[in-house]
């Protein structure tokens, strides 16, 4: 088996709050707590969860724009530490972001060209005017914008097409991994799955790997080959997309699921959802299981200990609870 492109081992990072006064300050807040997974190339992992369960500052961790308190992120091989701004610039071109908001992340004072061709004047400092000009065009035309809007500004253009800019900003340095931060978020429906399909059509062409945070669950479907379910920092759940959303196993994943307007959920969804819908704060978590108090199957185990991930048939599952939820399942349902 070939090794992947990026993994991570047991990521922690923590925020320090701002201080009451100038000698006291609160406990740390611990926003991602020993997360662990593996990307391959051109392989795209959904990671889906409730605001402020730390997906978007993982993804953030992984790039090294927070620092992480403990933990290895592994990238084509090597290892990068405690990295200053200096020692990740070889990375930056190989492991790019694409932000939430389209036109915030925009300089509106920088045409849509000129947005384009910054990274070149960082990765490519003594590239010709001539070539800068070819790669911006050529790039503009794989993401479905026409060389005639090249001298327009972020405000001239709709959500969907200001989200396009940002792609091309992102690709045109010719990265291997590409982390989409909710990119579709802030956008109407139907510009959405345009979007996502661009994605798409994108990643299969350039062999991207994508890592891609969002909310929508049936968006997260439809792009991802395996899913990431992050519960108050931890990982609750871990599986291939078919067997996470045709058998999902921890009790949270099936009330995201069930939680879906439209959806073929497979046989176990139905069932055994959350009965509480409060969520605890992130800075003061439950004890052992942090889900446990919003689940109806918690039991004194789940108060003391942390459950580990665990094989449950094809999925990867922290839950003390698993054979007693399972008890009726069929088979293919089990420890691995």
């Amino acid at each position: 088996m070939s090794e992947p492109l990026l993994s991570a081992e047991n990521i922690v990072v923590r925020y320090r709050p701002t201080a009451h006064n100038l000698f006291t300050s609160g406990p740390s807040l611990t926003a991602v707590d020993r997360v662990s997974f593996e990307l391959a190339a051109g392989e795209t992992l959904g990671i889906v969860g409730e605001s402020g369960c730390g997906k978007s500052t993982l993804a953030r961790a992984l790039l090294g724009l927070v620092p992480v308190a403990e933990g290895r992120i592994r990238f084509r091989g090597q290892t990068l530490g405690q990295r200053t701004q200096r020692a990740m610039r070889p990375w930056r071109r190989a492991m790019q972001i694409i932000f939430q908001d389209p036109v915030a992340s925009l300089d509106p004072r920088m045409t849509a060209g000129e947005i384009i061709a910054e990274p070149l004047e960082f990765f490519e400092p003594g590239l010709g005017e001539g070539e800068r000009h070819q790669r911006v065009l050529a790039i503009m035309e794989k993401v479905g914008l026409g060389p005639d809007v090249r001298a327009r500004y972020p405000h001239e253009f709709s959500g969907g097409q200001c989200q396009r800019i940002g792609i091309a900003r992102a690709l045109i340095g010719g990265p291997q991994l590409v982390i989409c931060d909710e990119p579709v978020s802030a956008l109407d429906v139907s510009i959405r799955a345009q979007i996502i399909n661009l994605l798409k059509s994108l990643q299969q062409e350039l062999g991207l790997a994508l890592i891609f945070i969002a909310h929508d669950l049936s968006v997260v479907r439809h792009i991802s080959h395996r899913v990431l379910v992050m519960y108050l920092g931890r990982v609750a759940e871990c599986a291939a997309t078919d067997d996470l959303f045709g058998s999902p196993c921890h009790p949270y994943t099936r009330a995201l699921i069930r939680s879906m307007p439209v959806a073929s959920v497979g046989k176990h969804a139905a069932s055994h959802v959350a009965t509480s819908t409060d969520i605890p704060s992130a800075a003061n978590p439950p004890s052992g299981c942090r889900f446990r108090t919003r689940c109806e199957f918690a039991e004194d185990v789940c108060i003391a200990e942390e459950p580990a991930l665990r094989g449950w048939g094809e999925n990867r599952v922290a839950c003390h609870r698993l054979e007693h939820i399972f008890s009726d399942a069929g088979p293919g349902k089990g420890h691995s």
